[in-house]
């Protein structure tokens, strides 16, 4: 076994645990967590203490992941992205953390800093940021599942293509 594609996965699986762990995390803790502590007035340790420290991990775990898997990938990166015969299932699994990472980055990190307060925003811009947040953390976690399993997929397609 080599080293780098040794240390690429194992990087590419403790930050993928990571950020799967977190989208978990937030959709089906956290959310609920929030709603209720506004509603009793206790949000602001969440909101100041807990979900900027776990966004940090979300969103640069989420980039750890990409660029291991595309380590991963190397020479066959483009191969993979073009669905290429042979590629296919670790291409759509690619494919699907693409537009999960693209997800974390463009719609869900601009719109928390609104909630959270980490940017300036009116009642009405941080209800339309906690929707578009909370869609595009839910779309994440439904493309988890079937990325999850084109990546476990794929993983028998690397060992026979010698990567």
């Amino acid at each position: 076994m080599e080293l780098v594609p040794a240390l690429a996965r194992w990087i590419h699986l403790v930050a993928g645990i990571t950020w799967v762990g977190l989208l978990y995390y937030f959709n089906l803790v956290q959310m609920a967590a929030m709603k209720a502590a506004a509603e009793d007035g206790t949000a602001a340790g969440i909101s100041r203490h807990v979900a900027p420290r776990a966004l940090l991990w979300f969103r640069w775990s989420a980039v750890v992941t990409w660029l291991a898997g595309a380590a991963l990938l190397g020479k066959h990166f483009t191969a993979a992205f073009l669905l290429q015969s042979g590629f296919e299932g670790i291409g759509i699994g690619a494919w699907l953390g693409t537009i999960m990472l693209f997800n974390v980055w463009v719609l869900i990190w601009p719109n928390q800093k609104k909630i959270l307060g980490m940017v300036p925003a009116d009642d009405a811009a941080k209800a339309t940021a906690r929707r578009v947040a909370m869609l595009a953390s839910r779309t994440n976690m439904m493309l988890s599942l079937p990325m999850l399993f084109f990546m476990a997929n794929g993983l028998s397609h690397r060992a026979v293509l010698g990567f």
